[in-house]
């Protein structure tokens, strides 16, 4: 009999240690389409932080070509206050892209 309960121990522990892993298997699998699904929508959706720094973005490249469009308009000012007719046409498409900018959505 102690022959028998030795021999019921030992496929008892191994049916437990095989069978542990069956259990961590089933798991992942039952799982699995719920983690799939997970990453799908956040792959798919934007966070308000990257929005915002998105936005942060447009706004800076916005500002970085009103600069660039100002300081082109004010040497085109110049010229045209010194009679260049060609500078005032130059100055007044500089302007009106300038307020084309600043009318955008920021």
């Amino acid at each position: 009999m102690t022959q028998r309960l030795a021999r019921s121990l030992a496929f008892g522990l191994i049916a437990t240690m095989a069978l542990s892993g069956c259990v961590r298997t089933a798991a992942s699998i039952v799982t699995a389409p719920v983690r799939v699904a997970g990453k799908a929508v956040d792959w798919t959706t934007t966070s308000q932080s990257e929005a915002d720094e998105k936005r942060g973005r447009e706004m800076r490249k916005r500002d970085e070509q009103i600069g660039k469009l100002d300081k082109r308009y004010q040497k085109h000012l110049r010229d045209c206050r010194s009679g260049s007719e060609d500078a005032c046409n130059r100055a007044r498409d500089d302007y009106a892209e300038m307020q084309e900018l600043r009318s955008g959505p920021y």
